[in-house]
């Protein structure tokens, strides 16, 4: 999920009443449920980088205890900070009134208690959270990496939901509202407010989850009852017949149809009655839109065949690039083009030397709002010489460098 959802899902969680144990508790799970994606870092060394390493090792659940230890030392150094200063503060009021008469009434420095090991266990929670929240989306993430670096995705959700978003953000805002009109009648305010908001929210986000849980496998259901007609195979032939001219079978041979081997869904941004599916189909691919209210399913008018064992596809699918997008796409679209054709760099521009072009897409985003086939999200290309060697990577039209 996009960051700030993952923020708002730990400061509900600690509105939940986990703020009570110890203090700190909902800075720490706010940061806590967005660090893991400090792995974008990546992107520094470059786009193909970013894609390689996202969702890697901060992701899987190896590496949580070691995330939650370097952010409880950092809440820890801050603490410290804060008692020192407070020690500066009391020494020096205690100069100008050595007798002890100055009237301030010295505030506890935290309203709950400081308790290391039980903000160990809350930073924890908030990791956890971040990868429960990366799971239902399409993109997914890869919880066992080192060791199994299989991708998981319920594909239940799109990487920004705005009901989930609504339900996190209206569970922390409301309360602050009804706070300043209690202020407005002189109402005490508590140190711990709240709960009852984040808890419904948190609830609400699992009744969506569980909402568009079902209406997914409907989604599937609907995609695997399709089958298409078999691609016609021409052969030489001295005659009119088996074949004409024109590479068509003769009215009298048996159609032969494909049947649904795999389906996926994909969420729309706003309706979980509406899906994009992709299904194999063997030989080919094929996009659809889907509306399980109604039970309709509308196919697309191309299909996509699968890549041929070129040497163009398998240079670019040993690249960088290639290995990072056929280990995470379950039905990656590869496409060869030449150089000078009008999707060689998604500029229309074919690079010095370049002779081909090899394209990479995934068809969980090329359907639905997300854009044309063409030009998806999350595609990458890779560009080879006359001599078949690597001349340039991309992703998103950004050059590795």
């Amino acid at each position: 999920m996009e960051p700030v959802t993952h923020m708002l899902t730990g400061a509900c969680l600690s509105r939940t009443g986990l703020n009570r144990k110890a203090a700190y508790a909902t800075l720490t799970m706010v940061v806590a449920a967005e660090f893991p994606d400090v792995d974008m870092l990546w992107g520094l060394r470059g786009p193909v980088d970013q894609f390689q390493h996202h969702r890697g090792i901060t992701h899987a659940f190896l590496g949580l205890p070691f995330e939650a230890a370097f952010i409880v030392a950092g809440v820890y150094g801050w603490h410290r900070w804060r008692v020192a200063r407070r020690t500066r503060v009391d020494a020096a009021a205690g100069s100008r009134f050595p007798s002890g008469a100055s009237g301030a009434v010295i505030r506890p420095l935290t309203a709950a208690p400081v308790r290391w090991g039980a903000l160990y266990g809350l930073a924890l929670l908030a990791l956890l959270s971040h990868l429960l929240l990366d799971y239902t989306n399409n993109y997914g993430l890869r919880p066992f990496f080192p060791f199994n670096d299989q991708w998981y995705a319920a594909s239940i959700v799109f990487l920004f939901d705005p009901v989930i978003f609504a339900l996190l953000l209206g569970a922390l805002t409301t309360p602050w509202l009804f706070g300043l009109v209690g202020s407005e009648v002189g109402a005490r305010k508590q140190p711990f407010r709240a709960r009852g908001w984040a808890i419904a929210a948190l609830l609400g986000v699992v009744g969506w989850w569980a909402l568009r849980e079902v209406e997914y496998g409907r989604a599937v259901q609907l995609a695997m009852t399709q089958n298409i007609p078999a691609p016609v195979k021409t052969v030489a032939s001295p005659g009119p017949d088996p074949i004409d001219q024109e590479g068509v079978a003769p009215a009298e041979a048996t159609p032969t149809y494909l049947v649904a081997q795999k389906a996926l869904a994909s969420p729309d941004l706003l309706s979980p009655f509406q899906w994009s599916a992709v299904t194999d189909f063997g030989p080919v691919y094929q996009l659809s839109e889907i509306d399980t209210q109604s039970g309709t399913l509308m196919p697309g008018d191309t299909t996509y065949p699968k890549p041929g064992d070129s040497p163009a596809v398998r240079t670019a699918e040993d690249s960088k690039l290639g290995r990072a997008y056929m280990d995470w796409s379950p039905m990656p679209f590869v496409e060869v083009v030449k150089a000078d054709s009008e999707l060689a760099d998604g500029t229309g521009r074919g690079g010095d030397g370049v002779e081909k072009v090899v394209t990479f897409r995934d068809p969980r985003f090329m359907g639905g709002w997300m854009g044309t086939p063409a030009r998806s999200a999350l595609s990458g290309t890779v560009s080879l010489n006359a001599a078949g060697k690597i001349v340039q990577e991309t992703m998103d039209g950004r050059v590795e460098r």
